[in-house]
Parts: structure tokens; C-alpha cells; sequence
């Protein structure tokens, strides 16, 4: 595996390679009512070099989590969350689609 490395950059992070700003994601495992609903995983990539990693994160209960995969069905949602490489694409995607 090849060593990631970033660079901070103001209030962001930037890949040292490339100089492409990192993206971030993070998203929650378990349902509230379990007492694990605060581990959850954080992704981290750069879309210039194609390389990405992950980590459990701990993420307070009462912290609101974006869903960028709120509107896939939930089988869609299932499916990309079993697959970290396949997550990390369709977030680029999307955000490629934003004006």
C-alpha cells in the first residue's frame, strides 16, 4: 500500500502529489438506539490521484451527519457502503454534477 500523505493548506487539507483539495465523508454505522451509534466511518480522498483512506472515527451522538446518499434507494445506499472504492466514486461523481 502506498503512503498517503497531506499538507495543510489554511483551513483545508491538500494532497502533497498533486496539490487537489482532500474530500471528506464520514457516515454512521449503527442506529441511534445502539450503543455504538457514535463509531463511525471516516473517509478521506484525493480525486487527482485516485487514493483514498479510512478510519472508525468516533462522532458525538448528537452531532448531525450529512447523507449524501439520502435520496438512493436503500439498497443502492447498502450496496455503496459495503464498498469503500465504490462510495469514494460515486461521491466524486456527484460532486462533479454540482454547478
Amino acid at each position: 500500500m502506498a503512503i498517503w500523505d497531506t499538507v495543510e493548506d489554511s483551513d483545508r487539507r491538500i494532497c502533497a502529489a498533486c496539490g487537489t483539495a482532500v474530500r471528506s465523508y464520514q457516515f454512521r454505522l449503527y442506529p441511534p438506539e445502539s450503543s455504538m451509534f457514535e463509531r463511525c466511518v471516516g473517509l478521506a480522498w484525493c480525486s487527482g490521484c485516485r487514493i483514498y483512506s479510512s478510519a472508525m472515527v468516533h462522532i458525538s451522538r448528537t452531532r448531525v451527519l450529512a447523507d449524501a446518499l439520502g435520496s438512493l434507494p436503500e439498497d443502492e445506499s447498502v450496496r455503496l457502503r459495503r464498498s469503500e472504492a465504490k462510495l469514494v466514486d460515486y461521491l466524486d461523481r456527484q460532486d462533479r454534477r454540482k454547478p
